[in-house]
């Protein structure tokens, strides 16, 4: 994602536990379609019930190039979701069917699992915010500044190792994702 990860607790006490398990839902999204560019998520429990327990409610809204989805699946009177795990689940799967059907709309490229790439950095034009990648087998895969995850892009040089994934671009080969090797990437 371009941008951080963003969650907001309502009428609950931040978990750790639960902010986990949101990211780890974010991050499954993220492989599913890569191109989101932007995630929020409200987790809370506004609802007391006299009997039972806290209903947990989790809004999902994911920022897309040319889009938003936002969560749509109720849970008021779902008993199940006196779990906020479960409520956390079912919210996801109803964002991910949206993304599926965006992605499916706009036939888009949607990660498959196969195995990531490796290349070197060849050609870094900061300027215009691209690069070139070589393969193995002397490929040349241009890739954007958006493309590099963490917002590594200034941080690459000539020569470094990163692992990407292909895809058909309008003028050949392109990156959609490139993830930089080695420590010396971490964001400062």
């Amino acid at each position: 994602m371009q941008k951080p990860l963003q969650i907001h607790f309502h009428q609950i006490d931040p978990s750790p536990a639960i902010e986990a398990r949101i990211r780890e839902q974010c991050d499954e999204l993220e492989e599913f379609y890569d191109r989101i560019i932007g995630c929020s998520v409200s987790f809370g429990a506004p609802h007391q019930r006299h009997h039972q327990g806290r209903l947990y409610q989790v809004k999902v809204h994911l920022t897309l190039p040319d889009g938003e989805i936002h969560s749509t699946h109720a849970h008021h009177d779902e008993h199940a979701h006196e779990d906020p795990y479960v409520a956390i689940r079912d919210s996801f799967k109803a964002v991910r069917r949206q993304l599926e059907d965006y992605a499916r709309k706009r036939q888009v490229h949607v990660k498959s699992h196969e195995p990531a790439q490796q290349g070197t950095v060849v050609e870094l034009h900061g300027d215009m915010d691209y690069g070139l990648l070589e393969t193995p087998d002397g490929r040349q895969i241009y890739f954007h500044r958006h493309s590099v995850l963490d917002a590594a892009f200034d941080h690459l040089h000539m020569g470094d190792e990163v692992r990407f994934a292909e895809e058909a671009g309008e003028q050949g080969p392109q990156a959609s994702t490139v993830h930089p090797l080695g420590k010396q990437h971490a964001p400062g």
